[in-house]
This record gives structure tokens, sequence and C-alpha cells, in this order.
């Protein structure tokens, strides 16, 4: 019998609902998790009367069923007041959201149908899909700032490249961007006077964006910016100390990631490691839009950060395993591998790992969303994972297109993964006992 994982509510807190919003959102990670692998109560014990926690949390499929739909209702009822918070805060829309979708070609039905793929996305139940659309129509009030470091500007890229327009590209067409230095007009001292503003009018209030790696070698020198030179350095304190929350949107910002490859001149690093602060890192070289749009929309509302593993991203996009989603897993399973470019193995579809697939040992949903309007992803285009969504991947994962050892049992593949998802929950873990100190710190003051 399992014990009641850390982190989750006791008997008494679970009903007097004295607990952080993190806590809460755990329970729902881990009840959504068991939900969609196709389980329930009765089937996850022979004897549906024995109590499911030890400590007493729930006991049998009733009061389970119970539980969860009330730690549920809380959820939404914490949800609504946040947004209705928000209402009162953030600045007014810009424009009208659904005029913007019918100028766009975006019909109420594929709205409706976008908000059910998001909400399952984030890993709630059908019923928060209106909460997920009202977050969305308050997504252009959420004042952004996007700072660019060492990189190369990919990750905006993949942002603003689109086939055909969908609800995520009109999101991100109508952010209320209030700087960015590759998209905006202004430049020289003009740039830097709107990013005054932007943090004079805002402070507290705005998302900052990070884009690219930091160097700290010769005291940041590698990186000068603006008219004024600073250093990346100086401009990430600044900004970052009067930010709501801090989203380092790809690899480079996250973990360093090509800068930061050996022998790492500059002594590049991510912007968590750079500055020792908390950051929602959206990994990936490019990440997918869906993760950044369903953390923005995740903050809208709960007014909070989601919940992270140890690494730093949010477990409702990085919780699983390539390997375990991917559609040619099954010829894994059958010992069927492509030995090389071209041959009947790959006209098949058979599996990439010979061929250097690092899916075993990176964590993502490319699977699920895929990219280029959910059309396709690496995998499927007939090249394995690079592991590009892992710190270090440059070196860990080399040679990109070798495997890193020799053909691994199914056993061994999985205890690899078992590995990897326990750093996952210690990480969860300790971020929800952190988050429980701050509020007694709180409640102290």
């Amino acid at each position: 019998m399992p014990l009641r994982p850390a982190g989750f509510p006791s008997r008494k807190a679970a009903e007097t609902r004295e607990f952080p919003l993190d806590n809460m959102l755990m329970m729902t990670y881990a009840c959504a998790n068991i939900f969609n692998r196709g389980l329930n109560a009765t089937t996850l014990y022979e004897n549906p009367k024995k109590k499911l926690w030890k400590g007493g949390c729930m006991s049998g499929a009733k009061e389970y069923n119970s539980r969860i739909s009330k730690q549920y209702r809380q959820l939404m009822d914490y949800c609504k007041e946040n947004m209705d918070r928000m209402d009162a805060e953030l600045p007014p829309a810009r424009e009208d959201f659904q005029t913007l979708l019918a100028e766009h070609g975006v019909s109420r039905r594929n709205f409706i149908k976008w908000t059910s793929v998001m909400t399952a996305a984030l890993m709630l139940p059908p019923v928060f899909k209106p909460l997920v659309a009202r977050a969305a129509e308050q997504f252009s009030r959420l004042p952004v700032v996007w700072l660019h470091f060492a990189e190369c500007t990919g990750c905006s890229e993949a942002f603003l490249r689109s086939s055909y327009p969908n609800v995520d590209d009109v999101l991100l067409d109508t952010i209320s961007l209030e700087y960015h230095e590759t998209l905006m007009a202004a430049a020289g001292y003009q740039a830097e006077a709107n990013l005054e503003k932007a943090l004079k009018d805002f402070s507290g209030k705005f998302i900052c964006v990070i884009e690219g790696a930091l160097p700290l070698g010769m005291n940041g020198r590698y990186l000068t910016l603006g008219p004024k030179g600073k250093t990346g350095i100086e401009v990430a304190k600044e900004v970052t100390s009067k930010a709501a929350a801090v989203v380092c949107i790809g690899s480079c910002s996250a973990f360093g990631n090509v800068q930061a490859a050996k022998p790492n001149p500059t002594d590049a690093a991510g912007i968590s490691k750079a500055l020792g602060i908390t950051t929602v890192n959206i990994a990936g070289c490019p990440p997918n839009p869906v993760n950044f749009t369903g953390t923005l929309l995740h903050y809208l509302m709960f007014g909070a950060l989601p919940a992270l593993d140890s690494l730093g991203r949010p477990v409702w996009a990085y919780g699983k395993r390539i390997h375990d989603y991917c559609e040619r897993r099954a010829h894994y399973d059958a010992s069927e591998f492509v030995d090389e470019w071209g041959d009947e193995g790959a006209k098949k579809g058979w599996c990439l790992y010979k061929l250097g697939c690092k899916g075993p040992y990176a964590f993502a949903n490319c699977s699920k969303v895929r990219f280029n309007d959910g059309v396709s992803w690496p995998v499927m285009a007939g090249h394995g994972c690079m592991g590009c969504t892992e710190p270090a991947f440059w070196d860990t994962m080399a040679p990109l297109e070798k495997p890193i050892e020799d053909i691994p049992s199914e056993h061994t593949i999985d205890a690899i993964g078992a590995v990897l998802l326990g750093v996952t929950a210690a990480g969860i873990a300790a971020h929800a006992g952190l988050t429980a100190i701050r509020h007694r710190e709180k409640k102290a003051e």
C-alpha cells in the first residue's frame, strides 16, 4: 500500500482547505494522471473498502470519488475568485477577443474545440472549459516584457510562423507585448524608454519572458545591450526584480543550451542559475507554443505558476517521457529498429533508437501537441528525438544521431524513466513544501 505522497493534504487539512493552492493542484494533477491512464478507484485495489492512502486521506471508491469532486469544486471556486480579482486589476483589453477570432476566421465551434484540448493539456477535468475560455479572453490584458539575450531568436520565430491562424496564434498576436526587441518598431533610446515605462506602469504585474542564455564571463561583458551599454546581467536583474513571474522560453534561457556547451568560453548559463531566481522553464529548441500559451493561461486562471518538476518545467507539459507516448513505441517493444536512413524499416515507420533517438531520456509532450499547427513532430517526420528539453543536451545527448549505448532491454529503459520520474516527483514535493512555508510566513506576518 503506497504512502500518502509528500505535499498531499491530510484528512483534516483537506476538509478545512487549510493547505496551499500548490498542494491542491498536486492532487488535481495526480488524479488527472490516474484517470488519463484509464484507472479508477475500484481497479487500483482489489478491495475497494481499503484505504487508498495510508494516514487516512481517502478510503474506498465512494469516499475517493467524493473527495476528488470536493477538491475540484474548491479548485474551481479558487479559480473564479482569482479571475474576478484579475478582472479588477489588469489593464483593459485593447481589442475584443471574440471579434478578433471572427476576423481571423476562427469559428465559435473551433474555439470550443480548442478549449477542450487546452483543458485536457493542463490536466484539468472538462468542467474547467468555461474557465479556460474566460482566461483566453483575458490573455491580451496580461502585460508581457520579452527580453533577448544570447540566442538565435528561433523561439520567437516558432511562435510567429504558422500556416493558418488558430486560437493559439490569435492569443500570441493579441498578447500585451510591452517590449520585444525583435518585433517592436522602436530602437535605441526610444526602445530603452519603452522598457522603462513598462517597468514603471506594470511593476509587480507583468510577466517577464526571457529568450536566451546569460554570459557570465568578464562580468557579463560578452553581452551588452542598448544605447547605454548595459550588460545582459544588469538588464535581467533590473527587469526580473519587478516582474510578477519569470518565464524562460527555450532551452537557452532555461539551461544555457548551445551557448553553455563545452568548452563554454563565455561562461553562459540559464537564467535561474545565473541570477539565482525561480523561473518557469518552457524547455525545447524551440519549445512548442502550446506550452507557453498553457502556462500563461494557468497563471490567469489561478494567479500562480503551474506545478514544476525539479528542473523548473511545468509538470502538465513535461511530466512524461517522449518514449512513453511515441507512436513508434510498439516497434521498439517488438525490436523493430531502423538501421540506416532510408532502409525498409524507415519506410515502415520503425523505431529510431539505433539512429540516436533520445526519446527514452527526454521529458516533453511533443508527440501529443506536435508542431506546425499540430501536423507533425520530428519522430513522425522520420528523425529521432534530440532530447532538446533536457539540460546540457548538446553534451549529454551527443552524438545526436547515435544511441547513447547499445540497445538496452525494456526493463533498463523503464528503469531510466523511473529514476527521471523520481527526480520530477521530488521537485514537485519540494515546490509544494516551499510554497507551504511561504504561506505560513505570510500568515505569521
